[in-house]
Parts: C-alpha cells; structure tokens; sequence
C-alpha cells in the first residue's frame, strides 16, 4: 500500500506554515566533521518558538481546518512538545486546545503548556493511556484530534525540514532524524526520497522501550511499557491500528540506530560546549549515534535534525558538569 501524502502536500504546507513556523538554521559543525571525516551539518528546530519541531505538523493541521471545525475545538495527547506545539497554534488562531499528558511528563514541559492557555489532562502512567483520554474526549465533545505522528497533515508540516535542508544542502547525503511516532522522519523521508532519491535516511532511537524500532522488527506495531529516559520525547507507542507512519517508516528510512542513555548525555553536553545550543535528550540522539559511530557510510556532507531544545536546565547543567 503507497502512501497518499505526496511531495506537493509538503510544498503546501510549507506555504502554509510560513507565517507560524521559522526557517530553522542549519549550522555547520567543524567539531562533529573533524571527528567524522565528513562534512555535517546540524538543523536547528530547537530554535522554533516553541522550542521544537512539532509546530510545523500541528500548523499545517490546525490550519487547514475548516471554519466550523476550528469552532469545534482541537484536542490532542502529548509527551510535552506537541501539545506545546499545538496549544501555541491554536492561541494564535483563536480557538480552545485540550492537551492529554501522562504523569511521565516534566515538569517544565508542563509549565509551558498551561502558558500557552491549553486545558490540560492528565492521565495515567504513559504516552497510551494519555491517547486513550484524548479520543474519549474526542468523542465526547466532538473535537478535533491533532494525532502527534500519524495524520497526513501533521506529516506533511514536518516534512518541511527536509525541503528547507535541500535548498540550503542539495548535495546532502544523509540525514540522522530522531525517532518515536514516526511522524517527523515519515514527513522527511517522503520529501527526500521524492525530491532526492539517493538521500540515505536514518532514524535514532534511545535503548529503552524504542515501539518503533521493535514494530519494525515484528513487521506490525506492537506495545512496550515505557521506561525512564533522557530522551522522554521519543516515548510513547504508534498505535496498533497505526495507518500512515508505520508504513511510511518502512518505506522511506534505510536504517534505525539505538543509542544508550550515557551517549545521549554525551550528546547533549557536547552541544552545550561545542556550539552553545540547548538540547533536550530526544534533540540529542543524532549527535549521540555520530559520537558513538554508530552510523556507517555517512558519506560527504550529513544532516542531523536537533529536533528540540525543551530540556530542564537544572538537569542539562547537571549533565553537562558530569
């Protein structure tokens, strides 16, 4: 089964996504070229107003909304960003954002989106059973999902990192993209392999309860129990009755790579020292795999997604001085 979502819906959301998403910096990094021979560059969607990535899927969701639909309210199940992601468009936009959160979520994750305005729900002890509540929710009062991975639109508006990084690096070789849902490397790997087929992308994953990493291995999606991580953005399962990114993932990523919780760390130090940019441990895992080399055939130029800089900065000065 081909996926439906095409590399002119990417182009689209781009244009519409424009006057709420920032054009994210790519930064080259001599540090990470010398210690890999290779020339690489670091996508900063840590530097998005809401700190991460996520605003450009739930844009290009929200905002192809109808009239009546947006009236309707929009309602979503987060491990943090999304929600934050999802609460800032729908501010900007005018109207309410009900956010599903387990207790996994930290506490400044939490914080920013009660800033943001968002009805907040907190429920159970994981990312699935904060799903669960939104879709009760859902049916209850008749809002909007904005699912955080496996909706068309949501992808599409990820996809756009992959359009910004081929017109500032249209020799790239590879890409490194964090991985959980799916959402985000789906969205980058459709729009690379369509626009620029030879593109090899990867996708990083923490040791602890990767679903998407297992799915891959069983040939379906299966269900884990979370555990702690440093990378607690990239918790959470992508739904056994997943319909696009399981697929997508399959189709369109040539590998995937663990990294352990200690390599994270390492990562998001060595952002801190070498380029001064905040990381939070799921922003991390790119620069943890090429730190542990564990990426091979990188070739001429790499690209690694910096997904997010929503860390506590009380636990990154910690693992910074460790």
């Amino acid at each position: 089964m081909q996926s439906n979502i095409t590399l002119q819906d990417v182009f689209s959301a781009q244009q519409r996504i424009a006057s709420v998403a920032r054009q994210t910096p790519l930064l080259s990094s001599s540090s990470l070229s010398e210690r890999t021979a290779a020339d690489v560059y670091l996508k900063l969607e840590n530097l998005q107003e809401t700190g991460t990535f996520k605003v450009r899927g739930a844009a290009n969701k929200i905002l192809s909304l109808s009239e009546e639909q947006r009236a309707r309210g929009v309602v979503t199940a987060s491990t943090g960003n999304h929600g934050r992601a999802v609460s800032f468009v729908a501010k900007k936009v005018g109207i309410p954002a009900v956010v599903c959160i387990s207790e996994r979520v930290p506490q400044n994750k939490v914080e920013a989106l009660r800033r943001n305005g968002a009805e907040l729900v907190v429920e159970g002890h994981g990312q699935d059973e904060a799903a669960e509540r939104a879709a009760a929710l859902q049916a209850e009062r008749g809002l909007i999902m904005v699912h955080p991975f496996d909706d068309p639109d949501v992808i599409a508006g990820q996809g756009t990192i992959a359009l910004e990084m081929l017109n500032a690096l249209p020799e790239l070789d590879i890409i490194l993209v964090p991985l959980s849902g799916g959402g985000l490397v789906s969205g980058i790997g459709l729009a690379l392999k369509s626009a620029a087929p030879g593109v090899r992308v990867v996708g990083v994953s923490m040791e602890r309860a990767p679903v998407m990493y297992h799915s891959l291995q069983a040939g379906h999606p299966v269900q884990m129990p979370e555990e702690d991580t440093l990378a607690d953005s990239l918790l959470g399962g992508i739904g056994l009755e997943n319909q696009y990114t399981f697929r997508l993932v399959q189709q369109f990523v040539d590998d995937v790579v663990l990294v352990s919780e200690e390599e994270i760390a390492r990562g998001m130090a060595f952002l801190l020292r070498e380029h001064n940019v905040v990381a939070e441990g799921a922003g991390a895992v790119g620069i943890a795999a090429l730190l542990a080399g564990k990426v091979s055939n990188l070739g001429r130029k790499v690209g690694v997604v910096v997904s997010g800089g929503n860390v506590d900065v009380e636990r990154l000065l910690k693992i910074a001085h460790a």
